[in-house]
């Protein structure tokens, strides 16, 4: 109800401008969908239960059990009739525990940098739902037992509205970025760096003072008349001052064309580039490769660029639209190699999330309906496994370490959840590509009628020579039960 005004008092515009503005946010606050202010929001994480930490430890959920029954390790939550339910700080003790108590897997319960190993910088450059890309990223890896610093070179702050920090809705200083790159007076970075909800997982938050350093930068570019702008050296130099803290840092890039954009392609090791497979969407970012080129020239005149990997993620992406398909064909045969096999599908989740100020990893399935949920969750935890295969390779770890457990799981579960409104095959076909590439051509997958049959299994076999595995139907073309096959 409006806050009615006396008529005795006139009300100023400001005064009235101000009351409209507490009135909104107080309705759209009390509609779940926004965070209080001021800054920065008091956000916190939901707690996770034994099933979700066993899927993210792959270890059993009798093992954890046996585990809090014995006293090792930290002590669990007991929820409605004895639940067993874990924080993300008790998980990464618990990954700490086990690596200590199973040496010969340290690696696969504590991923963190050993003696040796760099420091991965990636930058989410240019592209659709690069930030929301740089937001599951960050938390995945976070979730997975990674120390992540996430840097938000935005000026809107994008990324960092996603973890509770709104600088857009009042005056700030020293609270970003520039503080440790501007000309006069820098800052270590550690003086802005802030913690998240998310434990092992720190942000140096985006706001307006950005604009402050493009401003200088430009100023002192064409003053100085610099062949090469030092500004790039500034963001190298800051997130140096970091490098044993953390195994990763991602970078959610400035718009293109400016010196914040310019030092977060130098100061990458690796760049990941987000498209949506529409084909004014693929030109769009050819023309993002050609000042991303000229841009990456400069830097190699003055030192050089050399990434461990330069890869291609499609997002967005609609398994039901033909023509869609036919741009990720036309993506792949340009990109090879480079673009990633797995894709984040179009989902309603992710949009309903993202109204919450929340990603998925922060809500359970019935906050936005578990089908899409699931079938959401399967992207972007493939997204996340790839590119932690790529991390671990650089490493010289195992290779494909994070896909093979994936793949393992989809074998273990024949109950898998698709988009909304779609057949559960058609959801399956994503997870028999990725899967068969791991097995050599063979996966093991649920049928189209596994709701009813649960505990039946098929194995779909086909050759990496025939392009078309599932034909016109989307099925798969044979079906091998109990060692025999049958047509469908």
């Amino acid at each position: 109800m409006p806050q009615l005004v006396p008529p005795s008092k006139k009300e100023t515009t400001s005064e009235r401008i101000r009351r409209h503005g507490k009135e909104l946010f107080k309705s759209v606050r009390a509609s779940g969908v926004a965070n209080n202010l001021p800054f920065p929001d008091r956000m916190t994480l939901r707690s996770f239960s034994l099933g979700e930490v066993a899927e993210l430890l792959c270890v059993s959920g009798s093992y954890l059990r046996q585990l809090s029954t014995d006293g090792l390790g930290p002590t669990p939550e007991l929820g409605t009739a004895g639940r067993r339910s874990y924080t993300l700080r008790q998980i990464n003790e618990l990954r700490a525990y086990l690596a200590s108590a199973r040496p010969k897997e340290a690696l696969k319960f504590f991923p963190r940098r050993r003696k040796g190993e760099k420091l991965h910088v990636i930058s989410v450059g240019y592209g659709s739902a690069s930030t929301t890309t740089a937001l599951y990223l960050v938390q995945g890896l976070a979730l997975q037992g990674f120390r992540v610093l996430a840097v938000d070179l935005d000026p809107n702050g994008s990324l960092s509205e996603m973890f509770g920090y709104f600088s857009n809705e009042m005056p700030v200083n020293g609270s970003s970025m520039y503080a440790a790159l501007r000309y006069d007076g820098r800052a270590n970075i550690r003086t802005v760096i802030r913690p998240t909800h998310f434990d092992g997982l720190d942000l140096v938050p985006g706001t307006i003072e950005l604009n402050l350093f493009e401003e200088e930068s430009s100023r002192r570019y064409r003053s100085e008349r610099l062949r090469y702008s030092d500004a790039s050296v500034r963001l190298v130099s800051a997130i140096e001052e970091v490098d044993g803290k953390y195994d990763v840092v991602v970078i959610a890039c400035a718009p293109v064309g400016g010196f914040l954009s310019a030092g977060a392609f130098e100061a990458a090791t690796g760049m990941l580039v987000t498209v949506r497979p529409q084909l004014t969407d693929i030109a769009s970012t050819a023309m993002f490769l050609n000042l991303f080129s000229h841009s990456g020239s400069l830097i190699e005149k003055a030192g050089s660029v050399n990434y461990d990997f330069t890869k291609f993620l499609v997002t967005r992406h609609d398994p039901r639209d033909v023509s869609e398909q036919e741009a990720i064909a036309l993506l792949r045969d340009s990109l090879g190699g480079d673009l990633l096999t797995a894709t984040v599908w179009e989902s309603d989740a992710i949009r309903q999330a993202r109204l919450k100020n929340r990603s998925l990893y922060e809500l359970s399935a019935g906050a936005v309906g578990r089908s899409a949920y699931e079938q959401a969750m399967e992207t972007l935890n493939s997204v996340n496994a790839e590119v932690m295969d790529i991390i671990s390779e650089v490493w010289g770890r195992p290779p494909s370490m994070y896909r093979r457990r994936r793949a393992r799981r989809v074998r273990r579960s024949p109950n898998r959840g698709g988009l909304a409104n779609e057949p559960t095959h058609a959801a399956h076909a994503l997870d028999v590509v990725r899967t068969a590439e791991l097995f050599n051509g063979t996966a093991w997958v649920p049928d189209r009628e596994s709701s009813q049959r649960r505990n039946r299994r098929f194995l779909v076999a086909f050759t990496n020579k025939d392009p078309q595995p599932f034909g016109e139907s989307g099925r798969p073309q044979c079906v091998q039960e109990s060692g025999k096959e049958k047509a469908i």
